[in-house]
């Protein structure tokens, strides 16, 4: 409730639209495991790095992560974003149900969290299904097919998105 409470705030205010960003970054920061997400995108191809390249690939994809996820969450002004309900797996893994309520411009959206609560103090978010759609499972599929076409050579997946984080 906090988080979609604060993202709601933010995306309803009169900030402009660079303060906005900078305060959802702010949110992605503290309240998502973007390194967790970030090693599960490469999947199998994580296990071949060395750490060297661990440590530069956690460097760029959390820039990436954190400019997609912004730029894409501005776009929902006048957001409102209401928990459903939880749905506790285990004593670290726990599912929130919630929706983006409809507004004349958009329908509404079901969206589930999957929250990891491993320290429950600071739960984190692992990944967003959005009607049914799996955005970490999405993301790692997009970054196999770019490994995979590349004769699996991690700096072609480094290079794109640098490309992404420079434009």
């Amino acid at each position: 409730n906090d988080i979609t409470n604060k993202a709601s705030e933010i995306l309803s205010s009169q900030n402009t639209r660079e303060l906005k960003i900078k305060e959802l970054i702010k949110i992605g920061e503290s309240s998502v495991d973007i390194d967790g997400i970030g090693f599960y995108t490469l999947g199998k191809h994580r296990k071949s790095l060395n750490d060297d390249q661990k440590a530069e690939f956690k460097k760029i994809f959390r820039e990436y992560f954190l400019k997609s996820f912004s730029t894409r969450l501005i776009e929902y002004n006048e957001a409102k974003i209401v928990v459903i309900s939880e749905d506790v797996k285990n004593e670290k893994y726990t599912i929130v149900k919630s929706k983006l309520i409809a507004t004349s411009n958009r329908p509404e959206v079901a969206i589930d969290w999957r929250v990891y609560t491993k320290d429950p103090s600071k739960p984190l978010i692992r990944d967003l299904i959005i009607e049914g759609l799996s955005l970490a499972r999405t993301q790692k599929e997009e970054f196999s097919s770019i490994l995979n076409s590349n004769d699996n050579d991690i700096n072609a997946l480094f290079e794109v998105l640098k490309s992404f984080n420079n434009n």
